[in-house]
Protein backbone atom coordinates (compact mmCIF):
# COMPACT_ATOMS: atom_id res chain seq x y z
CA UNK A 1 0.00 0.00 0.00
CA UNK A 2 1.20 3.54 -0.71
CA UNK A 3 1.81 5.72 2.30
CA UNK A 4 2.27 9.44 2.66
CA UNK A 5 3.46 11.75 5.40
CA UNK A 6 0.70 12.99 7.67
CA UNK A 7 -0.73 16.43 7.08
CA UNK A 8 -1.90 18.54 9.95
CA UNK A 9 -4.83 20.92 9.82
CA UNK A 10 -4.40 24.41 8.44
CA UNK A 11 -4.97 26.17 11.76
CA UNK A 12 -3.31 26.03 15.16
CA UNK A 13 -5.56 23.31 16.61
CA UNK A 14 -2.63 20.90 16.70
CA UNK A 15 -0.91 23.18 19.23
CA UNK A 16 -3.70 22.70 21.77
CA UNK A 17 -2.92 19.74 23.98
CA UNK A 18 -5.73 18.53 26.22
CA UNK A 19 -4.90 14.83 26.52
CA UNK A 20 -1.75 13.03 27.63
CA UNK A 21 -1.25 10.61 24.74
CA UNK A 22 1.44 8.64 26.60
CA UNK A 23 -0.99 8.14 29.46
CA UNK A 24 -3.63 6.94 26.98
CA UNK A 25 -1.22 4.26 25.74
CA UNK A 26 -0.41 3.26 29.31
CA UNK A 27 -4.08 3.00 30.32
CA UNK A 28 -5.06 0.89 27.31
CA UNK A 29 -2.13 -1.50 27.66
CA UNK A 30 -2.87 -1.92 31.37
CA UNK A 31 -6.54 -2.66 30.60
CA UNK A 32 -5.93 -5.05 27.69
CA UNK A 33 -5.78 -8.31 29.67
CA UNK A 34 -9.21 -7.75 31.25
CA UNK A 35 -10.81 -5.52 28.63
CA UNK A 36 -13.36 -8.02 27.34
CA UNK A 37 -14.83 -8.40 30.83
CA UNK A 38 -15.70 -4.69 30.72
CA UNK A 39 -16.27 -4.03 27.01
CA UNK A 40 -20.09 -3.82 26.96
CA UNK A 41 -20.14 -0.25 25.61
CA UNK A 42 -17.68 -1.10 22.84
CA UNK A 43 -19.56 -4.29 21.95
CA UNK A 44 -22.90 -2.46 21.73
CA UNK A 45 -21.41 0.39 19.71
CA UNK A 46 -19.61 -1.95 17.29
CA UNK A 47 -22.90 -3.75 16.67
CA UNK A 48 -24.63 -0.46 15.93
CA UNK A 49 -21.93 0.57 13.45
CA UNK A 50 -22.05 -2.83 11.72
CA UNK A 51 -25.83 -2.62 11.35
CA UNK A 52 -25.62 0.89 9.91
CA UNK A 53 -22.95 -0.26 7.49
CA UNK A 54 -25.15 -3.15 6.34
CA UNK A 55 -27.89 -0.64 5.46
CA UNK A 56 -25.52 1.02 2.98
CA UNK A 57 -25.60 -1.05 -0.18
CA UNK A 58 -22.01 -0.51 -1.19
CA UNK A 59 -18.81 -2.47 -1.59
CA UNK A 60 -15.73 -1.27 0.28
CA UNK A 61 -12.64 -2.84 -1.34
CA UNK A 62 -10.25 -1.34 1.24
CA UNK A 63 -11.29 -0.21 4.72
CA UNK A 64 -9.52 1.19 7.77
CA UNK A 65 -10.66 0.63 11.34
CA UNK A 66 -9.18 3.16 13.77
CA UNK A 67 -8.85 1.55 17.20
CA UNK A 68 -8.91 -2.11 18.16
CA UNK A 69 -11.19 -2.02 21.19
CA UNK A 70 -14.43 -3.82 20.42
CA UNK A 71 -15.14 -6.39 17.68
CA UNK A 72 -15.32 -3.77 14.91
CA UNK A 73 -16.67 -4.31 11.40
CA UNK A 74 -16.20 -7.48 9.36
CA UNK A 75 -14.83 -6.80 5.92
CA UNK A 76 -12.54 -8.86 3.73
CA UNK A 77 -9.88 -6.17 3.21
CA UNK A 78 -9.70 -4.42 6.56
CA UNK A 79 -6.71 -2.63 8.03
CA UNK A 80 -6.78 -2.07 11.80
CA UNK A 81 -4.81 0.76 13.36
CA UNK A 82 -4.19 1.65 16.98
CA UNK A 83 -1.71 3.76 18.95
CA UNK A 84 -0.98 0.72 21.12
CA UNK A 85 -1.01 -1.97 18.44
CA UNK A 86 -3.46 -4.87 18.67
CA UNK A 87 -3.92 -4.79 22.43
CA UNK A 88 -7.44 -6.25 22.50
CA UNK A 89 -7.71 -8.44 19.41
CA UNK A 90 -5.71 -11.04 17.51
CA UNK A 91 -5.71 -9.29 14.14
CA UNK A 92 -2.48 -7.81 12.72
CA UNK A 93 -2.59 -4.13 13.59
CA UNK A 94 -0.70 -1.10 12.33
CA UNK A 95 0.75 0.94 15.19
CA UNK A 96 -0.01 4.56 14.33
CA UNK A 97 -1.46 7.70 15.88
CA UNK A 98 -4.89 9.03 14.90
CA UNK A 99 -3.33 12.49 14.71
CA UNK A 100 -0.78 11.36 12.07
CA UNK A 101 -2.52 8.99 9.65
CA UNK A 102 0.07 7.17 7.49
CA UNK A 103 -2.11 6.77 4.41
CA UNK A 104 -1.87 8.29 0.95
CA UNK A 105 -4.59 10.61 -0.25
CA UNK A 106 -7.66 8.97 -1.82
CA UNK A 107 -6.47 5.47 -0.91
CA UNK A 108 -9.33 4.17 1.28
CA UNK A 109 -12.97 3.33 0.57
CA UNK A 110 -14.13 3.31 4.20
CA UNK A 111 -12.85 4.57 7.54
CA UNK A 112 -14.58 3.48 10.73
CA UNK A 113 -13.88 3.88 14.44
CA UNK A 114 -15.51 2.71 17.66
CA UNK A 115 -15.24 4.98 20.73
CA UNK A 116 -11.67 5.96 19.93
CA UNK A 117 -11.61 9.57 18.71
CA UNK A 118 -12.78 11.33 21.90
CA UNK A 119 -9.21 11.53 23.25
CA UNK A 120 -7.58 13.02 20.14
CA UNK A 121 -6.00 16.43 20.74
CA UNK A 122 -6.37 17.77 17.20
CA UNK A 123 -9.77 16.35 16.32
CA UNK A 124 -10.38 18.82 13.44
CA UNK A 125 -7.01 17.83 11.97
CA UNK A 126 -7.70 14.11 12.42
CA UNK A 127 -11.06 14.40 10.65
CA UNK A 128 -9.44 16.35 7.81
CA UNK A 129 -6.80 13.64 7.40
CA UNK A 130 -9.49 10.95 7.35
CA UNK A 131 -11.42 12.80 4.66
CA UNK A 132 -8.30 13.29 2.54
CA UNK A 133 -7.38 9.60 2.88
CA UNK A 134 -10.79 8.56 1.50
CA UNK A 135 -11.39 8.07 -2.18
CA UNK A 136 -14.07 10.31 -3.73
CA UNK A 137 -17.45 9.07 -2.46
CA UNK A 138 -15.69 7.17 0.32
CA UNK A 139 -17.48 6.74 3.65
CA UNK A 140 -16.55 7.76 7.19
CA UNK A 141 -18.65 5.97 9.82
CA UNK A 142 -17.69 6.25 13.46
CA UNK A 143 -18.89 6.59 17.03
CA UNK A 144 -17.43 8.52 19.94
CA UNK A 145 -18.38 9.45 23.49
CA UNK A 146 -20.51 12.61 23.64
CA UNK A 147 -21.05 15.49 26.02
CA UNK A 148 -23.54 13.79 28.36
CA UNK A 149 -21.06 11.00 29.13
CA UNK A 150 -20.43 10.63 32.87
CA UNK A 151 -21.99 13.99 33.69
CA UNK A 152 -22.97 12.59 37.09
CA UNK A 153 -19.39 11.58 37.92
CA UNK A 154 -18.03 14.90 36.68
CA UNK A 155 -20.42 16.78 38.95
CA UNK A 156 -19.74 14.83 42.14
CA UNK A 157 -15.95 14.69 41.64
CA UNK A 158 -15.80 18.47 41.20
CA UNK A 159 -18.04 19.06 44.19
CA UNK A 160 -16.13 16.58 46.35
CA UNK A 161 -12.79 18.18 45.57
CA UNK A 162 -14.17 21.62 46.30
CA UNK A 163 -15.44 20.35 49.66
CA UNK A 164 -12.17 18.61 50.57
CA UNK A 165 -9.50 20.85 49.01
CA UNK A 166 -11.24 24.13 48.21
CA UNK A 167 -10.43 23.75 44.50
CA UNK A 168 -10.90 21.28 41.68
CA UNK A 169 -8.64 19.48 39.19
CA UNK A 170 -10.14 18.06 35.96
CA UNK A 171 -10.79 14.37 36.60
CA UNK A 172 -13.31 13.48 33.85
CA UNK A 173 -12.47 14.07 30.19
CA UNK A 174 -14.30 16.79 28.24
CA UNK A 175 -16.50 15.49 25.42
CA UNK A 176 -17.84 17.17 22.29
CA UNK A 177 -21.59 17.40 21.66
CA UNK A 178 -23.61 16.63 18.53
CA UNK A 179 -23.71 20.21 17.30
CA UNK A 180 -19.94 20.56 17.60
CA UNK A 181 -19.32 17.27 15.80
CA UNK A 182 -21.66 18.24 12.96
CA UNK A 183 -19.73 21.49 12.51
CA UNK A 184 -16.38 19.65 12.60
CA UNK A 185 -17.48 17.17 9.92
CA UNK A 186 -18.51 20.02 7.65
CA UNK A 187 -15.31 21.91 8.42
CA UNK A 188 -13.29 18.83 7.43
CA UNK A 189 -15.03 18.80 4.06
CA UNK A 190 -17.42 15.85 4.45
CA UNK A 191 -20.58 15.89 2.38
CA UNK A 192 -24.06 14.76 3.50
CA UNK A 193 -23.13 14.55 7.21
CA UNK A 194 -25.48 12.71 9.55
CA UNK A 195 -25.13 13.03 13.34
CA UNK A 196 -27.23 11.27 15.96
CA UNK A 197 -26.73 9.88 19.43
CA UNK A 198 -27.98 7.45 22.05
CA UNK A 199 -27.62 7.71 25.80
CA UNK A 200 -26.91 4.43 27.56
CA UNK A 201 -27.74 4.33 31.27
CA UNK A 202 -25.78 1.89 33.42
CA UNK A 203 -26.35 1.30 37.14
CA UNK A 204 -23.78 0.33 39.75
CA UNK A 205 -23.80 -0.83 43.35
CA UNK A 206 -21.35 1.94 44.23
CA UNK A 207 -19.00 4.47 42.69
CA UNK A 208 -15.99 2.18 43.08
CA UNK A 209 -17.47 -0.38 40.68
CA UNK A 210 -17.88 2.41 38.14
CA UNK A 211 -14.20 3.32 38.62
CA UNK A 212 -13.32 -0.35 38.14
CA UNK A 213 -15.20 -0.50 34.82
CA UNK A 214 -13.57 2.69 33.56
CA UNK A 215 -10.09 1.45 34.50
CA UNK A 216 -10.45 -1.79 32.55
CA UNK A 217 -12.06 -0.06 29.58
CA UNK A 218 -8.81 1.87 29.40
CA UNK A 219 -10.70 5.09 30.15
CA UNK A 220 -8.83 6.44 33.17
CA UNK A 221 -8.04 10.15 33.53
CA UNK A 222 -5.71 11.29 30.71
CA UNK A 223 -6.13 15.06 30.93
CA UNK A 224 -2.76 16.81 30.80
CA UNK A 225 -3.84 19.41 33.38
CA UNK A 226 -4.89 16.76 35.91
CA UNK A 227 -3.48 16.86 39.44
CA UNK A 228 -0.85 14.10 39.42
CA UNK A 229 -0.51 13.89 43.20
CA UNK A 230 -2.38 11.02 44.94
CA UNK A 231 -5.89 12.37 45.65
CA UNK A 232 -6.30 10.55 48.96
CA UNK A 233 -9.04 8.30 50.27
CA UNK A 234 -11.12 11.17 51.65
CA UNK A 235 -11.83 12.58 48.19
CA UNK A 236 -13.31 9.33 46.88
CA UNK A 237 -15.34 8.73 50.02
CA UNK A 238 -16.81 12.22 49.69
CA UNK A 239 -17.55 11.63 46.00
CA UNK A 240 -19.22 8.33 46.89
CA UNK A 241 -21.41 10.08 49.45
CA UNK A 242 -22.43 12.82 46.99
CA UNK A 243 -23.13 10.33 44.22
CA UNK A 244 -25.40 8.33 46.53
CA UNK A 245 -27.26 11.50 47.55
CA UNK A 246 -27.72 12.94 44.08
CA UNK A 247 -27.86 10.06 41.57
CA UNK A 248 -29.15 6.97 43.34
CA UNK A 249 -32.30 5.21 42.16
CA UNK A 250 -34.97 4.01 44.57
CA UNK A 251 -33.19 0.68 45.01
CA UNK A 252 -29.96 2.48 45.92
CA UNK A 253 -28.08 1.72 42.70
CA UNK A 254 -26.14 4.59 41.14
CA UNK A 255 -26.88 5.86 37.64
CA UNK A 256 -24.06 6.52 35.15
CA UNK A 257 -24.79 7.96 31.70
CA UNK A 258 -22.79 7.32 28.53
CA UNK A 259 -23.69 9.27 25.38
CA UNK A 260 -22.56 7.70 22.11
CA UNK A 261 -22.51 10.05 19.11
CA UNK A 262 -22.63 8.41 15.68
CA UNK A 263 -20.92 10.22 12.80
CA UNK A 264 -21.46 9.62 9.09
CA UNK A 265 -19.99 11.62 6.24
CA UNK A 266 -18.97 11.13 2.61
CA UNK A 267 -15.89 12.27 0.79
CA UNK A 268 -17.07 14.68 -1.93
CA UNK A 269 -17.96 13.29 -5.36
CA UNK A 270 -19.80 14.83 -8.30
CA UNK A 271 -22.48 12.11 -8.21
CA UNK A 272 -23.70 13.10 -4.74
CA UNK A 273 -26.93 15.03 -4.34
CA UNK A 274 -26.50 18.75 -3.72
CA UNK A 275 -28.72 21.23 -1.85
CA UNK A 276 -30.88 23.50 -4.00
CA UNK A 277 -29.69 27.05 -4.58
CA UNK A 278 -31.61 29.69 -2.57
CA UNK A 279 -34.65 30.82 -4.56
CA UNK A 280 -34.62 27.85 -6.93
CA UNK A 281 -37.57 26.00 -5.39
CA UNK A 282 -40.45 25.45 -7.83
CA UNK A 283 -43.16 25.46 -5.14
CA UNK A 284 -43.52 27.70 -2.11
CA UNK A 285 -44.18 26.62 1.46
CA UNK A 286 -47.53 28.41 1.28
CA UNK A 287 -48.59 26.19 -1.61
CA UNK A 288 -47.57 23.07 0.30
CA UNK A 289 -49.65 24.19 3.30
CA UNK A 290 -52.58 25.28 1.08
CA UNK A 291 -52.56 28.80 2.49
CA UNK A 292 -51.98 32.34 1.20
CA UNK A 293 -48.46 33.73 1.20
CA UNK A 294 -48.00 37.09 2.93
CA UNK A 295 -44.93 39.25 2.82
CA UNK A 296 -43.27 40.41 6.04
CA UNK A 297 -44.45 43.98 5.55
CA UNK A 298 -48.07 42.80 5.13
CA UNK A 299 -47.87 40.90 8.42
CA UNK A 300 -46.36 43.84 10.24
CA UNK A 301 -49.11 46.23 9.10
CA UNK A 302 -52.06 43.91 9.68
Amino acid sequence: MKTAPARMSDDNAQDIKVFDRDRIRHNRRRAAAHFFDHSFLFDWTSKQISERLQDIKREFPLALQIGTRGPGVRLQNLITMDICGGTTNQNPTLIADEEFLPFAGESLDLVTSTLNLHSVNDLPGALLQIRKALKPDGLFLAAMFGGETLHELRQVMTQAEMNIKGGASPRVSPFADKQQMGALLQRAGFNLPVIDSDIITVTYDNIFKLFHDLRFMGEGNTILARDKTPPGKALFLEAARLYQEQFAEKDGRLVASFEVIFLLGWSPHESQQKPLRPGSAKHSLAEALDTQEQKTGDLASS
